[in-house]
């Protein structure tokens, strides 16, 4: 049975104080309203004191302890944000002990595992969420909003651009076994938004790979291109890469006008979003703000009021389905046909919420993949 907090605030444990935990979910909990960062979870004690510490969390768990800090009462919730083969594992476990799961993109390593933390949800009834910060962010959910109320005409084309140098030669994302490479980390973003935009899941893929010979791609390709085809003869085409100097944009066209938005998947910069229709161009800008507060917020929300989160495991499960297809497609050099389901709920303007902007945090024993 999941676990039913006794305050109006829910309960989080953090798992993993890796660089995205210690550079912006840790700091966004004094952003929110209804939640309460109650314990931290790692295998680096010196992390745990020191961010303990900084955070006044007294409640401090190696990875050994995991299955205690579930069962200890003390939490509600879990923010899963370890590398992305571990998923799976800290949901069921989690699960098993009526703790509520919101855990970091990809869901998971492969559809079965993803399928297997749906299970493991059903089962203790617990909710699961995928933290899609974007599915809250104003700049993303006014261009929905924008792609639906036919200002654009048909749309056509959805075209992305994701890509910064990962100098770290040490860093998870270069690191198969943990579910590294730029299709998982950074491809999930473009693909993700072309299902927003268009309202829709693709039907075919076709994907090719690239890497040079430096020894940083030994174990995950450096680059892919991607195009999806959609129904109503629509293409997604995007291409990232982790070689290449940072970009991240997206344009989506439309028979009767365009939609660009600048710095699209970002949580560092301001994103600047411009529409030109009938020849008439318009641009606004939206300033830097905490994206992960309100992913936390709305989830604990979702808790408190029994109600099924969007972007749900659902959500999660469409985009393993299509990674798996693309990557399907770079090792048969031909396209794939993907076998989806229509999801029945789409963010839009109604789960909007602004948070301001924190000041970078000093971090611990953690490097971000630029450094």
């Amino acid at each position: 049975m999941p676990r039913k907090s006794t305050t109006e605030k829910i309960r989080y444990a953090v798992v993993g104080l890796g660089h995205i935990a210690q550079d912006a979910v840790l700091p966004a909990f004094k952003n929110t309203k209804n939640c309460e960062l109650t314990a931290l979870i790692s295998g680096d004690p010196k992390k745990l004191k020191v961010l303990g510490k900084k955070y006044k969390v007294k409640n401090l768990f190696s990875y050994d302890q995991f299955d205690e800090c579930m069962q200890s009462g003390l939490i509600d919730a879990v923010y899963i944000a370890t590398p992305n083969i571990n998923h799976r594992e800290f949901t069921e476990r989690a699960a098993r002990q009526g703790v509520h799961v919101l855990t970091e993109k990809p869901m998971a390593i492969g559809e079965q595992d993803g399928l297997a933390m749906v299970r493991a949800a059903k089962r203790e009834d617990i909710k699961l969420m995928v933290a899609y910060r974007l599915h809250f962010d104003p700049a993303n959910l006014r261009a929905i909003e924008i792609a639906q109320n036919g200002k654009l005409g048909d749309l056509r084309i959805f075209n992305s651009v994701f890509t910064f140098q990962v100098t770290d030669k040490e860093n998870i994302r270069l690191q198969y076994d943990m579910g590294g490479g730029p299709l998982y980390d950074i491809g999930i973003y473009c693909l993700n938004a072309s299902r927003y935009l268009f309202r829709d899941e693709p039907i075919e893929a076709f994907a090719m790979a690239a890497s040079t010979e430096d020894e940083r791609f030994s174990e995950v390709e450096e680059m892919m291109a991607v195009t999806l085809r959609y129904p109503k003869s629509r293409l997604a085409t995007f291409v990232i890469s982790f070689g290449a100097a940072a970009n991240s944009t997206y344009d989506l066209l439309g028979t009767e006008g365009t939609l660009r938005l600048e710095n699209c998947y970002d949580y560092v910069e301001e994103m600047h979003l411009t529409t030109t229709i009938n020849d008439k161009k318009a641009k606004r800008t939206f300033k830097k703000h905490d994206q992960f507060a309100p992913e936390l917020e709305y989830f604990a929300e979702c808790i408190l009021k029994d109600q099924q989160p969007e972007p749900s495991a659902e959500e999660g499960l469409l985009d393993i389905k299509i990674i798996e297809a693309i990557y399907d497609s770079v090792r048969t050099r031909r396209p794939v046909r993907i076998d989806s389901f229509k999801k029945m709920t789409r963010p839009s303007l109604r789960q909007e919420i602004r948070k301001p902007a924190h000041r970078k945090p000093e971090t611990v024993h953690v490097r971000g993949p630029h450094d």
